[in-house]
């Protein structure tokens, strides 16, 4: 291998120089493929459970991020207050319990989507601690410099579970039986608490240290209203999170509703959403500084044309092939205000802004979801892609005009103060 080849690649995989990073990433990489063979099964028990209703599978997304809503700068509060590797082992059983228990149900014949909606709400009440202190926890396994490295290969393992276990997922169904799948996500589940019980007997490389003036979650919001450019980012991902990144909705009902296929068919659409998002989170993770602005608003731009386009697809297959450039954008955009926060922000506040923007990030899907399923009840499966494409070119550009705006008021009131 040549010696430029192998720079660069060392380059890319810069974060698994630290062991600490390697064993995270292994637990994550089981815990991801739990999560994704999980939301692909329970979207697709819903959808039989509900006759195919769009309103109903948005509800189901609406109660598991709905907690963010109600409890999510506290799970912030929780991240940056207590050991993180004792947080993430806690929150690893606590969802593994939660899937069991689903699970059993289902093999059992008496499921009912009540009971669908209460597991799911259960998960999201839980992954209100998890994802602050997920997230901010890669700040103490690698120096700064691999930070968005550490970042974007945590979103390519994300990615790669992405590809295989939805398509897992729609083999299993159709072998086995929804419930034989989700028992497995609960075993997988267990993944991070392995690996957070190894890390427990470590030494953190970048431990972070709480300073007095940290305060809590009103310090929090104090600390985030004086900084405008961590405001853009919550404004961005408020509306594209909200409409876009509803892709288990909206492909879920664009193979049953337009292209009348199966679960396995839905998997497909998944790993084809995937493959591009696993490239975008390698690209990503070559940054080696904070994104700017305007990297994150092209990007969302850019995602809103790939959802607009797919949505006018005449076949599965022609919907494939564009949903990889659309899920390469995808990853690109949220790695980009993904980082920009986390890099952003001071250590000992990361687990509360972070909370705040995955409260936005995730919790705006529990507002918009019911929202978007109703749509496509209304208007056809087509319809939620089309919306979410028009919200994802629209949202940067208004705030690119309102950045554009305030330059123009500051240069005036410059110019005002030099005249004699």
């Amino acid at each position: 291998m040549s010696p430029v080849l192998l720079g660069q690649l060392r380059h890319t995989f810069r974060a698994l120089a630290y062991p600490a990073f390697r064993v995270y990433a292994a637990g994550q990489l089981l815990g991801t493929l739990a999560f994704w063979l999980q939301t692909t099964a329970v979207s697709w028990l819903v959808l039989e459970l509900s006759g195919n209703s769009g309103t109903a599978l948005g509800w189901t997304l609406a109660l598991q991020f709905g907690p963010y809503l109600l409890f999510g700068l506290h799970g912030g509060k929780i991240a940056d207050s207590f050991d993180k590797r004792r947080v993430l082992l806690l929150c690893s059983l606590a969802s593994a319990a939660v899937t069991a228990c689903l699970g059993a149900v289902v093999l059992t014949g008496h499921i009912e989507l009540w009971m669908v909606y209460v597991g799911m709400a259960a998960f999201g009440t839980v992954s209100v601690v998890e994802g602050p202190a997920r997230q901010a926890f890669y700040s103490e396994i690698v120096e700064l410099e691999a930070l968005p490295n550490a970042v974007g290969l945590g979103s390519a393992i994300f990615n790669t579970s992405r590809i295989a276990g939805p398509a897992l997922a729609g083999v299993l169904i159709a072998v086995t039986s929804t419930g034989t799948v989700i028992i497995t996500c609960a075993v997988l589940a267990l993944g991070p608490a392995a690996a957070c019980m190894v890390l427990l007997r470590r030494s953190l490389s970048n431990p972070v240290r709480r300073r007095e003036d940290a305060g809590g979650i009103r310090e929090a919001l104090r600390y985030t209203a004086a900084r405008p450019d961590i405001i853009a980012v919550l404004v961005v991902s408020l509306l594209v999170s909200g409409f876009t990144f509803n892709f288990a909705l909206t492909l879920s009902m664009l193979a049953r509703t337009e292209f009348e296929t199966g679960a396995d068919s839905y998997g497909l659409l998944l790993t084809a959403l995937a493959v591009g998002a696993l490239a975008g989170s390698l690209a990503s993770g070559r940054r080696s500084g904070r994104p700017t602005l305007n990297t994150m608003l092209l990007s969302s731009a850019l995602l809103g044309v790939g959802t607009l386009v797919v949505g006018f697809a005449p076949t599965l297959w022609t919907a494939m092939a564009l949903l990889a450039p659309t899920g390469f954008a995808m990853v690109y955009y949220a790695q980009a205000a993904n980082q920009r926060v986390q890099m952003g922000v001071r250590a000992d506040y990361r687990g509360r802004v972070l909370s705040l923007y995955m409260l936005v990030f995730l919790g705006s899907t529990a507002v918009f979801a019911p929202v978007v399923g109703w749509v496509m009840e209304e208007f056809g499966a087509r319809s939620g892609l089309w919306l979410g494409g028009i919200v994802a070119i629209a949202a940067p550009a208004m705030v690119a005009l309102a950045k554009r705006s305030q330059i123009r008021r500051r240069a005036g009131a410059l110019a005002g103060k030099a005249m004699p």
